[in-house]
């Protein structure tokens, strides 16, 4: 991937994840986390990591995004009213910002070129994640699923009482 390229995704992507923050509507702010989602996985791809960007695309924009779609139609949830702090808070906030920009900008200008790591042979391969995913990390992926369920009941049993 050319710098510029890898630029433009850069900033194309923050502006998106900016928008899932900032965005008042929570369905415009959840189709824009797709948009993120996507261009992240482009940034897979040009890792030569072609499976980590199809899960990308297929488990988080497409089970995940569709699942906080459901529970927000779920709850009818409309455009939330957000009281700012007050101009004092914003411009600290703002000043926040760019300090940390700054400071990130510094921080990479004086780092140096990475190593190249040494990648042993079938890594990133479907079975060799396969394999990792249900022996050492069974009990992570297992407990991820009970909450994911967990969280779809709660929100059916909230929209059943309010209704």
């Amino acid at each position: 991937m050319t710098p510029l390229a890898f630029l433009v995704l850069a900033v194309l992507t923050v502006v998106s994840a900016a928008t899932v923050v900032v965005h008042k509507n929570p369905v415009h702010s959840a189709c824009a986390l797709v948009v993120t989602l996507f261009l992240l996985s482009i940034f897979f791809v040009g890792l030569d990591a072609e499976l980590v960007a199809v899960l990308q695309v297929i488990v988080y924009a497409g089970a995940i995004v569709v699942l906080f779609l459901f529970v927000i139609m779920l709850l009818n949830l409309q455009r939330d009213v957000r009281a700012t702090g007050g101009p004092g808070l914003v411009t600290a906030a703002a000043a926040c910002g760019v300090a940390l920009t700054v400071v990130i900008a510094t921080a990479l200008r004086r780092a140096g070129a990475p190593a190249t790591p040494t990648v042993p042979p079938g890594f990133g391969e479907t079975a060799a994640v396969a394999r990792e995913l249900f022996t050492t990390y069974l009990v992570p992926f297992e407990l991820t699923s009970i909450l994911l369920l967990v969280a779809i009941v709660g929100a059916v049993a909230l929209a059943k009482r309010q209704a």
